[in-house]
């Protein structure tokens, strides 16, 4: 799941007048008093429908895909006693929040009628801000727990126990749903008078407050703090850790320490760079910058990412991989136990 961030270059909108709105009478009677518009139309990635079942067919494989990915990490997370530790703890909650995906976009892509409510618009963008704070949180958590766990290994089980675990995870829920409040807030907030289609496939914060009629510097204000809090802030905490451990394994005297040290971190890595790079390659540039890229980007961190994280944590893990062969080879016992009792009488 994926966060929206403001560019760090905002193109403030000081009197923003309605695009193609030239009097009152070219505004539909649904816009035609400040803020009243009543739903937004999603513009597709394709006008034909040829390729718009083709993109259907494509997400609804990847997000199969994610869901039985992210799925098989969570029960063999749950079920084995070895990956109760406070790194599989954390990959676990990376993993529930991999599995939200967005059934209005695949129905979008089927359907003719591309509108959506104002509300469920809001609600939508809410979800997605609300699940890509949240994982830029856990990337922190779980960059720092590699920090303690390298850096301080004598310390780990004091400095990382469970009851730490528990209360940084809540406290990333808990700041990212406020967050997510003001956030959505400051997007949804202003005065829609018209045009009201979105160019983009999901309510996202760019293409929506370039539909806003009233005055967004103040929008764009908080949601630039925000950015600087969430996505700024995680990002520092990982650079922080990453240069604390690698300062820490330069100084091992065994190469095979430094070998096992560092593949230990290579997941999580590819995992950072993999969501917070597409996301600072869109929205760190100009308004004006990327625009045909925009759609393709945000599939990359929206589906894509929660589709491979499953796979990057588990190919490269002996653990995890040690827990999911065992979790099949259980699952094909229970299968083939009645047939062999049944053989049996």
């Amino acid at each position: 799941m994926s966060l929206s961030a403001s560019p760090l270059q905002p193109e403030s909108v000081h009197s923003r007048e309605c695009v193609n709105c030239t009097s009152v009478s070219d505004i539909p009677p649904q816009m035609s008093n400040g803020s009243s518009i009543t739903h937004f139309l999603l513009l597709p990635f394709a006008h034909t429908r040829e390729l718009q079942l083709w993109h259907f067919w494509l997400f609804l494989g990847i997000s199969l895909a994610a869901l039985l990915g992210n799925g098989l990490i969570i029960t063999s997370t749950a079920c084995d006693q070895h990956l109760h530790t406070p790194m599989y703890f954390f990959l676990l909650n990376l993993s529930l929040l991999d599995l939200v995906i967005s059934p209005r976009m695949l129905a979008d892509l089927l359907s003719e009628d591309k509108t959506i409510s104002f509300t469920a618009c809001m609600m939508q963008f809410f979800t997605f801000a609300f699940f890509g704070i949240s994982e830029c949180h856990l990337l922190a958590m779980m960059a720092y727990d590699r920090h303690v766990a390298i850096c301080q290994p004598l310390l780990y089980v004091t400095i990382i126990s469970s009851r730490v675990c528990w209360q940084l995870v809540a406290s990333s829920y808990l700041f990212a749903f406020l967050s997510a409040i003001a956030y959505t807030w400051s997007v949804f907030g202003g005065s829609f008078c018209g045009p009201n289609r979105i160019d983009h496939f999901f309510c996202d914060e760019v293409p929506v407050l370039k539909l806003v009629c009233s005055d967004t510097h103040s929008s764009e204000m908080v949601i630039f703090a925000f950015l600087t809090i969430n996505e700024v802030g995680t990002i520092v905490v990982i650079l922080l850790s990453y240069v604390s451990i690698i300062r820490t394994v330069l100084r091992m005297c065994s190469a095979q320490s430094r070998a096992r040290a560092f593949h230990t971190c290579a997941s999580h890595l590819t995992a950072v760079s993999m969501y917070f790079g597409p996301a600072f390659f869109m929205y760190l540039q100009p308004p004006s910058s990327h625009r045909s890229l925009d759609k393709v980007v945000s599939i990359f961190y929206t589906v894509v990412t929660p589709m491979l994280n499953p796979f990057i944590y588990s190919l490269r893990n002996k653990e995890v991989k040690g827990a999911l062969i065992k979790l099949l080879n259980e699952k094909q016992t229970l299968n083939i136990t009645p047939f062999l009792e049944e053989n049996k009488r």
